[in-house]
């Protein structure tokens, strides 16, 4: 059960208990438990809104960021990541498997503030042996929902001699 709510919210954080209850038959007492114990136990972290920022005056820029480190003794990787996502820029951090350590992902009001913050905070760090920063140029889907649909008609004109 607590599953299928988990998903369910993952797909629409908006949906009431009620609306819960209904779709997985059951009492909107009893999910509104589950919810809540699993706020508790850190299962559900919290209910961020995704929005398509393109479709708003707020020019934003995302960077993906490839980090190397050199893990301390006795520390690993975990201390490291709590200092990188400690920032006010960075939006994710993930430990990696591969070539590096973390993928830090983070938004700037510009390529230069995201430079900034790359040059200024992220690769000055102890433990940072290198950085590699790529900007995404188009969201075409985030958190598994698509943020617009493509038109899938081709509208090229047809030349004939």
């Amino acid at each position: 059960m607590k599953e299928k709510i988990l998903k369910n919210l993952a797909k629409n954080a908006r949906l009431s208990s009620k609306d819960l209850a209904a779709m997985l038959d059951s009492s909107p007492e009893e999910i509104r438990n589950m919810i809540t114990e699993m706020e508790e136990q850190g299962i559900i972290c919290g209910y961020p809104t995704l929005i398509n920022w393109d479709k708003t005056g707020d020019e934003r820029v995302t960077a993906v960021i490839e980090v190397k480190t050199a893990p301390e003794r006795g520390r690993g990787f975990d201390k490291i990541a709590s200092r990188i996502y400690q920032f006010d820029e960075v939006k994710d951090v993930y430990l990696m498997s591969g070539n590096f350590d973390f993928t830090v992902i983070i938004d700037g009001s510009s390529m230069k503030e995201v430079a900034r913050f790359v040059t200024q905070k992220l690769a000055p760090m102890e433990s940072v042996v290198s950085c590699a920063t790529y900007f995404v140029l188009k969201k075409y889907k985030e958190h598994g929902i698509p943020l617009e649909k493509i038109k899938d008609t081709d509208e090229r004109q047809l030349i004939t001699p």
